[in-house]
């Protein structure tokens, strides 16, 4: 039963990370998983079997959902884009309680509440520099698949991080279309041959990354748990902000509609409801 429970956690940790907007480091918060996600990685062949054992399942969810709902999302995002972002907005917001608890025999001092306005302020900025430029991966020569390293680096980093949403960087990187339709063409076994030798390089360079984050996070957490509690709370509040002008400002998707609005907000209560639970296990 464990390792459904974890099985599904990955899962929507996978399907955050094709969102734009929406971050996989905060529903790995919120979902009550972070903390040993980022010690199981830091430590990985200290314990490897237990690591592992908790690890793989996870990870099997996370690659799951992207190999199989990234067409059902970008579907999503452009039908129905309201329900969509309520969903997960209600995932988000389900495991905010869970945080609160950690927080509720600390005190409030201006200092964490600066800390949380910092990391609030860092997420709102970085929503003003999408230049939704879009690169290509044809004619690829040796330094191409060097930055698609860098690139992978870079951008696993930001998914581990609470509330930076890994898709927006790769938006605003000009990568998130032309990676997402690599990997939607994959699994139709489309040019399989010259979409593998593109995510090989991408793959290596997340799991580089999220090695290098997960042990500078774990020092964090070991060493100022109040205070970076309180600015994952900043990164979380403002990761709301950044999913809603992703997905209905920046791409105009959104068109108001009264059954649009009652199926989201059902979603956002499901969603609210499951994050919740999962959150407790």
């Amino acid at each position: 039963m464990k390792n459904i429970i974890l099985l599904v956690k990955g899962f929507f940790i996978g399907l955050a990370n094709i969102i734009p907007g929406v971050s996989g480091g905060t529903l790995a918060i919120t979902l009550g998983i972070y903390e040993q996600l980022i010690n199981c990685i830091s430590h990985i062949f200290s314990n490897l079997k237990n690591n592992i054992k908790f690890l793989l399942p996870i990870g099997i969810g996370a690659v799951l959902s992207i190999l199989l709902l990234s067409n059902v999302i970008t579907y999503s995002l452009e039908n129905y884009v309201l329900p969509t972002v309520l969903f997960f907005i209600g995932a988000i917001l389900g495991g905010i309680p869970m945080l609160f608890k950690k927080l509720k025999n600390s005190k409030v001092s201006i200092f964490n509440i600066l800390i949380f306005l910092l990391t609030f302020s860092v997420i709102i900025l970085l929503l003003f520099f999408n230049g939704n430029k879009v690169v290509s991966f044809n004619n690829m020569v040796v330094t191409d698949y060097i930055l698609l390293f860098v690139i992978g680096v870079v951008a696993s980093a930001t998914m581990v991080i609470p509330g930076v949403s890994g898709s927006a960087v790769l938006m605003t990187l000009g990568y998130y279309e032309p990676i997402l339709n690599v990997i939607k063409d994959i699994t139709n076994f489309g040019n399989f041959g010259s979409n593998i030798a593109i995510l090989i390089p991408f793959g290596l360079g997340v799991v580089v990354g999220i090695l290098l984050i997960a042990k500078l996070l774990e020092f964090l957490f070991k060493n100022y748990e109040v205070m970076t509690y309180y600015g994952v709370l900043g990164f979380i509040f403002a990761s709301i902000i950044s999913i809603v002008y992703q997905n209905l400002v920046i791409n105009s998707l959104y068109v108001f509609s009264i059954p649009s609005l009652i199926i989201g907000v059902f979603l956002f209560c499901l969603a609210f409801g499951i994050a919740y639970k999962l959150g407790d296990k």
